[in-house]
């Protein structure tokens, strides 16, 4: 009886001292987190299709708005001025690259109105430790690709994205701490040789 007794006391004490499951974030919340965010900024590590990494700071400006400044000695731009992506080579003479920003799945989270739950935009949203991680599509377009949002809890912050293009190539962004907040002049998203853009053939 003793030894039943005590057994039971330890179960009590486990479940006590174990931290429960976290929860999975709803999509309507996530939604209003993106549309809370106007501007922001931080660091960020990319890893590219090809397992090359880079890093750099990004900075937001909802909606339409980012330009990823590429640390040294990667001198690459990329800046989206809203309507039009553009990818600008500081080691190259040529022009700016560049193609319709709603033509990326970037256009998601850069969206006036984020709307999550909207019909067929979700394609998955599971729980993975403390992380939600949703996958969203252009329900009108799936064949632009997805992106695929990671999210943490307590309180509700995004933590990185992969872009899975429709040319089958793969993008993953960390991000470091976003600051939200923030005055960036609008030269800040001006693609610099807009007038000679060179678009990407898909």
């Amino acid at each position: 009886m003793r030894l039943r007794h005590l057994v039971a006391v330890c179960a009590a004490v486990l479940a006590t001292s174990v931290p429960a499951m976290a929860q999975k974030l709803p999509l309507p919340q996530l939604s209003q987190y993106l549309n809370g965010i106007t501007t922001a900024s931080g660091d960020f590590t990319q890893i590219n299709d090809d397992g090359t990494i880079a890093k750099g700071r990004i900075l937001l400006n909802r909606p339409g708005r980012v330009r990823f400044e590429y640390a040294p000695p990667d001198k690459t731009l990329v800046i989206s001025d809203g309507s039009t992506v553009g990818i600008i080579d500081g080691k190259s003479n040529e022009p700016p690259q560049g193609y319709p920003l709603n033509q990326t799945p970037l256009s998601i989270i850069l969206a006036r109105n984020v709307d999550l739950t909207r019909a067929r935009m979700v394609t998955g949203h599971r729980q993975e430790g403390n992380k939600t991680i949703v996958t969203a599509q252009d329900p009108a377009h799936p064949e632009y690709g997805n992106i695929e949002l990671v999210f943490t809890g307590n309180p509700v912050e995004l933590r990185q994205w992969v872009i899975n293009d429709g040319n089958g190539s793969k993008t993953t962004v960390i991000l470091g701490d976003l600051k939200r907040g923030g005055n960036f002049g609008n030269d800040k998203f001006v693609i610099p040789g807009l007038k000679d853009l060179r678009p990407i053939e898909r």
